[in-house]
């Protein structure tokens, strides 16, 4: 029906609806893509694919641009930039679609079905009953263009549904390897509601071919929808394109993914205070795996190593733990002035005001317990503010309530005598040495975690001491002394 294009270099897309926000399974998809057009000198498209008019939403297109700028994830051409095969939203591109279902209809490869769904129903319990697969029976095949053309006239609700060949269709995937699909199993497939509105497999075919696709790398469960393309590329006279199929995402106990990780969005995950590069390196291991036993990536390492054939067949295990270990190395690896600067919103969130030398002592006493952004918050707040916390909490293990009081009295003391400029760790230690060699380390340092923390968990009271400063340790002493007297 039309010449081919050819088409020299490697050209991706992700193209997604936006219908939600943008969620952490679609970014595997994008980056597998991305990071294999990068590889190959490609481009890498985004196009939105907005035909579903009722629940598309602008908020979503700009959430999804928004996070992949923040992911890191460029694209060469897309709605915000557009390029020389745009628009780059579906529905501005309607007029390519109507052109080629005419064809279609004009060539008897696609034809108007009138058929109620009372009718389809009743067509598909008969080919259960007689033990068929079920499918459209086709009774609207016959039906000339003229009547046709009268019967939609008369109003009377209609669909525009494909030809489909009764063959086998058969094709490389880059990551399956051969696969086959008996088409006559399908059906006369409905590609458009009338010629202004296409559906999403008719859509999807025009505009790879539009835009000189070369390359389909998706998640496994779009792989029913290749003979229905691969028909309708046929029957358009379009490029054969290359597909790749990556492995579905499991829980650990290898059941199909919960939807409350896959489907968390990214928002979600920023929120949490998760870095940009350990989502990236975390979700390039789903679903990939490199020569060696290396675990952490930057974007340029994923570039050069990824090869598309070490793309697994089986699904791809999502463990949080892994992600938490991920993030949890990149923020050791950077320097306190670039956390702070992270925390930054974090804390604002919390109304909490602090200078940058507090909360830059605050992550270096804290970087080595910490798994993401936000655990700063949560596991330093005691710093910020002094929780309340039960009298008892002071008592060490099998300890007296006197016994407390005496160890912490004895260590206010000892603490006094630290002049305020010479408050520090080594200064602290050293004032308190005498006393935990006559009472024992527990019976000292426990009552002095608590007294100064408010908690169970937390770092060395030393180390809490030497943040906080003479003046707050002396303050949180007295609390803890005037606690443990009421018991």
């Amino acid at each position: 029906m039309t010449s081919a294009t050819k088409v020299e270099s490697v050209r991706v897309r992700f193209a997604p609806s936006p219908t939600g926000l943008l969620h952490i399974g679609s970014v595997r998809t994008a980056l597998f893509n991305w990071v294999f057009a990068r590889q190959h000198g490609g481009k890498f498209i985004l196009r939105i694919e907005d035909t579903d008019t009722e629940r598309s939403k602008q908020e979503y297109e700009e959430d999804i641009l928004s996070n992949f700028k923040w992911l890191g994830l460029d694209w060469d051409e897309g709605p915000d930039i557009g390029g020389p095969f745009g628009p780059y939203r579906q529905s501005e591109r309607k007029e390519h679609y109507e052109k080629y279902l005419k064809l279609l209809l004009e060539h008897k490869k696609a034809y108007y079905c009138f058929c109620s769904k009372d009718q389809l129903e009743a067509d598909r319990q008969q080919m259960l009953v007689e033990g068929m697969p079920p499918k459209y029976t086709g009774r609207c095949r016959g039906l000339s263009l003229e009547e046709s053309e009268k019967r939609r006239s008369s109003g009377e609700p209609s669909v525009i549904r494909f030809y489909t060949p009764e063959t086998e269709v058969e094709f490389d995937d880059l990551v399956r390897g051969k696969v086959k699909f008996d088409a006559s199993l399908m059906g006369d497939i409905i590609i458009a509601k009338n010629v202004s509105e296409s559906l999403y497999n008719f859509a999807n075919v025009v505009d790879d071919e539009l835009m000189q696709i070369t390359h389909i790398i998706r998640a496994e469960e779009h792989l029913s929808n290749v003979p229905q393309q691969i028909l309708l590329q046929n029957a358009l006279g379009f490029r054969k394109l290359k597909y790749a199929h990556i492995p579905l995402i499991l829980n650990p106990d290898r059941s199909k993914m919960s939807k409350r990780h896959l489907d968390s969005s990214v928002n979600d995950y920023r929120a949490q205070g998760y870095l940009p590069e350990a989502i990236l390196n975390f979700l390039m291991l789903l679903g990939w795996h490199p020569k060696d036993n290396k675990e952490i990536f930057d974007s340029e390492e994923m570039v050069k190593e990824f090869e598309i054939k070490r793309v697994q067949k089986a699904g791809a295990i999502f463990n949080i733990e892994k992600l938490n270990w991920l993030n949890a190395q990149r923020i050791k690896k950077m320097n306190n002035y670039e956390i702070a600067a992270l925390l930054e919103p974090f804390l604002k969130e919390k109304n909490i005001s602090a200078s940058q030398e507090f909360v830059e002592k605050i992550i270096e006493a804290e970087r080595e317990r910490v798994k993401t952004i936000k655990d700063f918050i949560e596991l330093s707040d005691f710093f910020f503010k002094l929780p309340d916390y039960e009298s008892k909490m002071l008592v060490w293990k099998n300890g007296t309530p006197d016994g407390t009081k005496k160890a912490l009295a004895e260590s206010e003391a000892a603490l006094l005598e630290i002049p305020k400029e010479n408050f520090e760790k080594e200064t602290v230690i050293a004032a308190l040495q005498k006393l935990v060699e006559k009472l024992g380390r527990g019976e000292v340092y426990w009552p002095l975690r608590v007294a100064v923390s408010g908690k169970q968990a937390s770092p060395n009271p030393i180390v809490i001491m030497d943040v906080l400063g003479k003046e707050e340790t002396e303050r949180r002493l007295k609390i803890a002394l005037n606690k443990i007297n009421q018991l």
